[in-house]
This record gives structure tokens, sequence and C-alpha cells, in this order.
């Protein structure tokens, strides 16, 4: 299948999608004019084109470029060297070799050609070229993503070369784009990269998996971050992106200029962390989160508690808001007073820093819709912000989910589109982090393409399409859950060859190994080996594991007497030609008691070794032999003396017993206690480990509220920069006219000190006469129409008083500002130009004469 996949991306050509908006005429000229025409490409074309006008940019760049340039057409097929121009008022995308047109789907200012154009090139891989110049807005930075992230290259205009810096600079600080050029020298570098020779040797190669593991060692010396469990196979091909950037011919010569350049680490590390996220992405997945997950996790929260959830690999962080959205629509239509305590974590610090300033590209408008834009959203020029309530709900921080402790007592878990770029066992490791992360009922949340097939005894799927599924309760997981980060693990294992000599040893043993058996001081066996029952059985009754107590006729007496000698000298004992009865006669037996002092495990036990002598057995006869009278009395006494023996080895060995079965009360009682011990070392370690989580969500509080007071000390140092640049003496009221703040020139004319604030404004002395000041500033709440007096001070100056409305980031009324701006000399004047305009009209009109030119008296001159 591999092959056959090589084979049909070399019968592919390349797809070179160019994205202009204002101001794109000219780039795109310059553009194909350096484009050189047998490049063995496809060019397709998009634009924001005038729907009203007719379409003249196939012939504008035809008479820069010899390649024939075409207006797009449904369902014609793409071939190489030739240029396609998206038509007029028409949504462009391209599905194998054939480009499809459509009517756009979403009003003109919320249409973006470019991402949707780019997001069907993303299938092409690394034989995709995405191309962002000149335009207004953001449009093709989020497809140029998932071209970028599905191995294709990204160039970027230079800004300061572009008539419109807008989606240029949008793509830049995305972190989308792999070269930033002019436009002319942008031909060159993709067919560069286009001539690039992958490497052909396979992925288990030695020499490919020793540079690989090469620069995952690199990257952990540097960055910190352990990429070792990671595909192979996704950092091959971050690796080869970068080649080609490089034009490297091998990976062993990238490797050669990773060492000396900590920068290209850096960026080869961003590029193993490229994300590609989108508010709500996914939408039936999402519906069914919000149509079934959270109602169901809302409905059996207690009034006034808090909802839990973690987001990991939040990346910058439209899939943590989409959460935070759904909750809030769902806690508004349950009516339901419940919060949401949402963490969002990533690997990439700069990606958190994003997702903090809860800034997005006005196109999010195609993935979010009009309803929500404007209850969620506050418009800031070209972007929109996520409003503060949502903001204030989610805690975001860098976090490595393979090595960091994870959060607890979660009711969701939002892991989409993370787990496939690992290996399956850091998969199963991170599943069965989650499990322990969630409560009883809890919900995880995964991507299409994931699935959690090796951890079904840990959660329950949902019906539907949706990998979304339940926890489960499991008393003794299968595996434990490691919060560490994985060790160094090599990329093949070799695999498990057979041990001959162990094999053979076996068999050896099972054919040819003496009758032996191990019992420990006492005599009660341990283990055994041979064929044992020649020498002892089973006694009748209460089942004994005591080798004497199962010891055959002939064996019971010697061997208690040897084990005797053995306990108390430490030394061997050899017992020749012992006797046995059988059932079918008699046997011959040595029997060897040696103590065992190594190793250390076998210490204090005694092995038993049966080897049978060679004799005739003799068959058992029903009643005693014929003997001479002295060897029945010899006999008499023998059987005497054994009767007595055995008595005494019998009162003793129950004396043993009893003691025994004391020593194993007393070790069970010490198991028990053990036990204990374990159980409530295993609680100090769970809470350990909670304290563990706790302090990283502290950790990571701290980090948002240290990064909140940064970005208030820098908002009020500019407010204080402000407001002394220029010059005005201002107040700021809340909604009760209480002092709030003020500026050192408001000081001069109203009579304020620091420990005023809070202070009613009413009880302020100043030298202004303006007994309405207070009324008027109620009106201005009130009305929310602006007020501007003049006003004299007691010592004959005069002040423009302006009272405005005090509005919040999210437009919310919360007091009046008051401005003082000096205009005496303002008045002055006007009141001296008022004067002499009085004076020049009190003059008597000249005469007639005097208004002719001639002088009185002079009429008879004529």
């Amino acid at each position: 299948m591999n092959s056959d996949k090589a084979r049909s991306k070399l019968d592919t050509p390349p797809v070179v999608g160019v994205g202009a908006s204002a101001g794109g005429l000219k780039a795109l000229t310059s553009f194909f004019a350096a484009v050189h025409p047998a490049s063995g490409s496809v060019y397709v074309v998009i634009q924001h084109l005038d729907p009203t006008h007719e379409a003249m940019l196939a012939e504008l760049l035809q008479r820069v470029t010899p390649l024939p340039v075409v207006e797009a057409a449904e369902s014609m097929t793409i071939a190489p060297d030739r240029v396609y121009v998206i038509p007029p008022n028409r949504d462009l995308w391209i599905d194998g070799d054939q480009l499809h047109i459509g009517e756009p789907t979403t009003a003109r200012s919320f249409r973006l050609p470019i991402d949707l154009f780019f997001r069907s090139l993303a299938d092409r891989e690394d034989l995709a070229v995405a191309v962002i110049l000149s335009g207004m807005g953001s449009d093709g930075t989020a497809g140029a993503r998932e071209v970028k992230a599905a191995g294709g290259l990204v160039l970027v205009q230079e800004p300061t070369t572009a008539a419109y810096d807008s989606m240029p600079r949008s793509a830049i600080d995305a972190g989308v784009a792999d070269l930033i050029l002019p436009p002319a020298a942008m031909p060159e570098k993709i067919q560069a990269w286009l001539r690039r020779t992958p490497s052909s040797a396979p992925l288990l190669q030695p020499p490919v998996r020793t540079a690989i593991d090469d620069v995952v060692q690199l990257l952990r010396a540097q960055t910190g971050h352990d990429l070792s469990l990671y595909r192979a196979t996704t950092i091959y091909r971050r690796i080869e992106r970068r080649m080609g950037i490089h034009q490297l011919p091998t990976i062993e010569d990238y490797v050669v200029f990773l060492r000396g350049n900590r920068a290209e680490v850096e960026l080869l590390f961003k590029e193993m962390l490229i994300g590609v996220t989108s508010f709500f992405r996914d939408p039936d997945a999402w519906a069914m989160l919000a149509g079934e997950v959270l109602p169901a996790l809302v409905g059996r929260l207690p009034p006034g508690s808090t909802l839990r959830a973690w987001v990991a690999g939040c990346s910058t962080g439209e899939e943590a808001y989409s959460l935070a959205i759904a909750f809030a629509e769902e806690v508004a239509q349950s009516d339901l007073s419940c919060r949401l305590q949402l963490f969002a974590t990533d690997l990439d610090p700069d990606a958190i820093d994003r997702a903090r300033r809860g800034v997005f590209p006005a196109n999010i408008a195609a993935d979010v819709s009009a309803e929500r834009l404007a209850r969620f959203f506050v418009a800031e020029g070209s972007s929109y912000r996520i409003r503060k309530e949502i903001r204030d709900t989610v805690i975001f921080a860098p976090q490595s989910v393979t090595k960091d402790p994870p959060f607890t007592r979660l009711d969701l878990v939002c892991c989409r589109n993370l787990l496939i770029y690992l290996e399956p066992e850091l998969q199963r490791r991170i599943i069965r982090l989650f499990h322990y992360s969630l409560n009883s009922g809890g919900f995880l949340f995964l991507g299409g393409a994931e699935a959690i097939a090796s951890a079904m005894d840990l959660f329950t799927p949902l019906r539907g399409r949706a990998k979304l599924y339940r926890r489960r309760d499991v008393t003794t997981p299968k595996e434990p859950v490691s919060f560490t980060a994985a060790e160094d693990t090599p990329w093949d294992s070799p695999r498990a060859t057979i041990n001959l000599e162990g094999e053979v040893e076996k068999l050896l043993v099972r054919r040819y190994a003496p009758t032996v058996v191990l019992v420990s001081e006492g005599g009660d066996i341990l283990y055994c080996s041979g064929q044992t029952g020649r020498y002892l059985e089973p006694a009748a009754g209460k089942a004994n594991w005591n080798v004497v107590a199962m010891a055959r006729a002939g064996l019971s007496t010697p061997l208690a007497q040897a084990l005797h000698r053995v306990r108390s000298r430490r030394d061997t004992v050899t017992l020749k030609a012992l006797r046995i009865a059988t059932e079918v006669g008699e046997r011959a037996v040595d029997v060897v008691l040696e103590p065992l002092d190594q190793p250390s495990a076998l210490e204090g036990t005694v092995l038993i070794d049966f080897q049978e002598v060679e004799s005739a057995p003799a068959p058992l006869a029903e009643g005693p032999a014929p003997t001479s009278s002295s060897d029945s009395l010899h006999l008499v006494r023998a059987h005497e003396e054994a009767e007595f023996l055995r008595n005494e080895l019998q009162t003793m060995r129950e004396d043993r017993q009893t003691a025994q079965e004391e020593t194993m009360s007393s070790n069970e009682e010490l198991q028990s206690i053990n036990e204990e011990l374990q159980s409530t070392n295993e609680e100090l370690t769970t809470s350990r480990e909670e304290m563990q989580s706790m302090n990283e969500e502290l950790q990571m509080v701290n980090n948002e509220l240290a990064s909140k007071v940064d970005e208030l000390s820098r908002a009020s140092d500019d407010m204080h920069n402000l407001l002394e640049s220029t010059d005005i003496a201002t107040v700021f009221l809340d909604e009760e006219l209480n002092v709030r703040s003020f500026t050192a020139q408001a000081t001069d004319h109203v009579r304020l000190i620091p420990s005023d604030v809070g202070r009613p404004f009413s009880d302020i002395t100043s030298t202004l006469v303006y007994p309405e000041l207070i009324d008027d500033a109620r009106a201005v709440l009130r009305t929310l129409v602006a007020s501007e007096r003049e006003v004299p001070t007691s010592d004959d100056q005069w002040f423009a008083v302006k009272i405005i409305p005090y509005r919040t980031v999210d437009n919310r009324i919360a007091g009046v500002v008051i401005t003082f701006t000096e205009i005496t000399a303002d008045k002055r004047l006007r009141a001296e130009l008022a004067a002499a305009l009085a004076q020049l009209a009190a003059r008597p009109p000249p005469s007639p004469d005097v208004r002719q030119g001639r002088p009185p008296g002079d009429e008879g001159s004529s």
C-alpha cells in the first residue's frame, strides 16, 4: 500500500495556492513574472474579487507569464504549468485532481475563500504550497496552518513590500510562515523545495533511526522535552520539511546542521508542536457534547458548585474557549447556578501566551455563528476579543501531559488530535492518566481520528460517531499510573531469540534429574522435584505437608533423626540402604540430607536427596518369617524401642506443630499489620500525588494571576503616562459619584488628596463656581449624554468642565469622567473681542461724502 501511495504521489503534480486581497495585483504580477514556464507545478490564484464587475484578473496575469491562465470552472481537471483563477463571487476548492466551485454560503464581509482553498489543499500533504500575498484582514492564516501541519510549504510576502500588510503579518504572527520573501523571489524557492529528493531509505533502516534518535536527543538537551515516544513518521516528516527548506540532501547532513544551530533546534521543536485548531472543530461532535454530555454533567452538580474540566493540548485556545462557550450556553438554558473551572495546557509557551490574550482574527466568523460572535466576543478593529466572563473561566499554563502531574477531581477531559502523534505505548499511559484524573462518571472527549481500543476496560463509549467516553469505575487497574516522563526508548527492540541452552537444561531436568525435596528446618516441604511418590505419600486425616509425616514405612524414623542431627550440627547426614515398604515390595534407598546456606534465599533450608540402590525387591509376607528365639527377642525389643521412639517423636512433632501454628498465627498478624501499613502508605502516596496535582493547579493560577498583574501594570503605566501627557485635570467618579481616582492636575482646582479616594465628590471643596456639578453628573449617568459647561472660579479663572460616562471594556457604565480644561485666556480674548465689536458698533456711521471719498464742502468745485 505504501508503494502504491508513493507511486500515486509521483503521478500527482504539486499545487501552489496563491492567496491575495487588496493591493494584490502588483504582488501577483511580480510572482508570476518570475515563474519558470516548465516548472511542472499547478498554480491556483484565489483573490477577493468584486462580484459586481467582470473579472479581468486572468487577462492581466496572462500579460506577464507565458503559462496559460484560465478561469476555474466546476470539475475542471488540473494540469501542470497552468494558472487557474477563482471566478468572482464563488468559492473554490480542490479535490484530487479536480477543481470545484460553489455559491458562497456566508455574507461577503465574512467570506474567507483563501482559507477554504488552503484547507482543501492540505490533503496533498508535502505536494502542497501555500503563498500569502498582500491583503487586508487575516484570510489564509488558518488554512496555511493546516497546509503546514500536513507537511506542505508556506511562503508569506515580506510585509514591507506589500501594499497592505495585514494578511502577511497575520500569518507571520501566527507562526505558520516557513519563508518570508518578496513575491519575485518565491518561485525559485518553491521549485527548490519541490526538487528536493525525499529520503527513499525505509524508516526502520538503522542509519535513519540513529539520525532520528540524535535529533530527539538534541531537542531534549535544548528544550527539556522528550519526544522519543512521538511517532517516528511524524518526527521524520517534520525533519524532511526542514531539510527541504535548507536544501540538505540527507538526514545525516541535517543532524550536523542542527548541532551547530541552536535557532534551528527551536524552529524544529516549534514544527513538532504546530497545532491545527479552530472554534467548534468537528461540529457534529460538539453538538453531541452540548446535547448529551454537558446537560448530564451540569444536571448532577449541586447548586453553586463548580464543574472542573481540562483541555490538554489546547494550542492557541480555540478549543478551550469553545468548551467555555458551550458550558455558558448550557447553564443559561438550564437556569442553574454553577460555575466552570477550566484548565487549558499546552507544551508550547508561545501558543499559551496567544491563548491568554484571547484575541482572534476576523476569520473565526467562518467557524463561529453570528449569534455567538455577538454574545461572547467584542469586536476590536479587524479582530475579536473573547468576553471577560468567558476568559475568567479558563486558566492557561504550559504543561507536558507526559511528565507533569495531572489535574484531579475532574468532570471532563478534552484531548483532541494529540494522541495521533504519539506511539501506542504513550497513548495507553496518557489514557490511564486521564482515567485517574476523572471523577466517577466523568467524560473523555477525543478527536475524530483517535480511539482507546487498548483501554476499553476503563471507559465506555457513548453512542454515535463522536469520540466521547464515560469513565468506568475500576477497582484494580491493570497498569499503574505514572506521572514521570518516559525513559529513553529505542526505536526498534530486537525480537526475542530462543534460549537453546535454557530449553535443553529444562529437558535434562525433566528426564535425568534426581529425586529431591527441599524442606524447612522443621521438615515442612517447600519444593519437590522428581518422582517423590516412591518415598512420600500423604498421611491419612488432616493434610500435613511435613516430610516426616509423609514418609513411607521404614523411612519416617530415620528421616526424623537425621533432620534433628542436621538442625543441631548443620552437617550433611547420609542414610545408607534404608528399606522402604511399597505396594510392590521393598526398595533400598540412600538418603542424603544437606543443610543450605547459599544463596541467601535458601538459607536455613535442607535439601533431601533420595538415591535408589540397586537391590532385588523382596515380596512382602503376609505374616512374620520364622526366626530363632534369640532373634525373636531381639526383634521384640527392637519393636518396643521403635514404638517408644515413635511415640516420643510423635509428641515432639505435635509440640512442634503447635509452636509452628502459634508462629504462623503471629506471622499472619504481622502480615495483617504489614498490609495495613501498605494500605496507609498507598493512601499517603495518593495524597502526595493529589498534593502534586493541587500544587500544579496553584502554580497555574499563580502564573495566570502574574500574567494578569503584568498586563494591569502595563495598562496602568500606559494610562498614567497618557493622562500626564495630556496635561488635563481629570477626576474619575464611580456610579455613586464617589472619587475613584484623579490626576495631579486636578488638585490645582479641586482640593483632593490621596485619602479622598472613596469619598463622595460632593464633600470635596473646589474653587469652581459650579453648584450644579453633582446634578449634571447624575444626569449624565441617567441619560448617558455628555455635558459640557464653561465655569468660572473664585479667583477669576475660567474652565471648560466636561462630564462623560465611564464605560468598561465590556460596555458597562461604571461612573463618570470629569475633565477640567482651562480657558481663561480664551475667555478674556473673547471678552476683548466682544468689547471691540461693541465699541465699533457704537461709533456713528461716516457721512455720505466721506463714504464717497470727498471732503465736506467741496460740492461746488466741480
